[in-house]
């Protein structure tokens, strides 16, 4: 291969996180809606017959389908499967920053508006119940966060005989961090309030 080939190749090349293309890919929608007289964020409680976080607090969302356009339209589509209102009731869908979880896993996150009016029909197999809260709430309230800390433990077979200092070598301690929120007896945790902690920043700077 000549340089003018590895030119090519890079000018051609679309950079992306390095070994995405393994990740699991998810698209979440936080919907804001008029209520009240004050935007409020939609929040769902998961389904507590689902297999994966029964109860939790989260956001519509899920799996990117080979079919979805877009990230975007999979958030769309998903907030429409699971709060059953119709796609022309979202208004306004626009990308905050997307996440790469230490679990193999990306999530593009989008902010919407919905119709104050649309007729919400939730999908009680994946939807427990909805509730709103003041979006003035987050824009005054800093999360609480806790650091998570998470064991390295290389397997029996790893060559520990290719690594400089072998046995003794010193992994770099990881740590994950954790946001909390807490309004009235909701506890909106994990993945969700990070989310909505990086949007309050971005209205509010």
């Amino acid at each position: 291969m000549n340089p003018t080939q590895i030119v090519k190749r890079l000018q051609d090349h679309e950079p992306a996180v390095l070994g995405s293309e393994e990740f699991a890919k998810f698209a979440v929608l936080l919907p804001l809606i008029e209520k009240e007289g004050e935007l409020q964020v939609v929040f769902e409680v998961r389904s507590h017959t689902l297999r994966r976080q029964p109860g939790d607090i989260c956001f519509p969302g899920g799996k990117i389908d080979p079919d979805d356009g877009s990230a975007k339209e999979a958030a769309i589509r998903e907030t429409v499967e699971e709060l059953g209102i119709k796609s022309e009731e979202i208004t306004e869908v626009h990308p905050i920053d997307y996440m790469v979880s230490p679990f193999g896993m990306i999530v593009y996150p989008f902010t919407g508006f919905m119709d104050e009016k649309a007729n919400i029909s939730l999908n009680p197999q994946e939807v427990e119940e909805i509730f709103t809260v003041p979006l003035s709430f987050f824009l005054k309230t800093k999360p609480v966060i806790h650091d998570v800390n998470m064991h390295i433990e290389p397997k029996e077979d790893f060559p520990f005989e290719l690594v400089a200092g072998g046995r003794d070598y010193e992994w770099r301690p990881l740590k994950m961090e954790e946001y909390f929120y807490q309004y009235e007896d909701k506890v909106i945790w994990g993945l969700t309030a990070r989310i909505i902690a990086h949007f309050a920043s971005l209205v509010n700077s």
